[in-house]
């Protein structure tokens, strides 16, 4: 089985990044089915995770894109110390989404096959 880690760095909404990203990992789940897809959060996307957010006229639907990946059986996980930062940590998410580590990342991205960051 291929594994696919897709890094996402910005917030959830003021750029693409975060739609694109998840958009890829849609398309990638929807065209290769049985590969694994992790997305991983950091810094500022780590938000993406947080669910009921008021979506901006004009953009997309973070939360609903996430939770599309997760019924496919993709993960989603938050850098915990990222989390921290931004006061976050202990506040619900989306549903199957969980906080993690820079040691579970470079797991991660030892096991991938291929990583992409955005």
């Amino acid at each position: 089985m291929k594994k696919v880690l897709i890094l996402i760095n910005d917030a959830p909404y003021g750029t693409e990044k975060a739609y694109n990203a998840l958009r890829l990992a849609m398309q990638i789940q929807k065209d290769y089915e049985g590969t694994d897809v992790c997305i991983f959060l950091m810094a500022d996307a780590v938000t993406c995770a947080l669910p009921n957010q008021n979506t901006p006229n004009g953009y997309y639907n973070i939360e609903r894109m996430l939770k599309a990946v997760l019924l496919k059986k993709g993960k989603v996980k938050l850098c915990g110390s990222c989390a921290d930062a931004r006061g976050i940590k202990e506040l619900k998410l989306v549903e199957g989404a969980e906080l993690s580590t820079m040691k579970e990342l470079t797991q991660l991205t030892m096991e991938s096959d291929k990583m992409i960051t955005f």
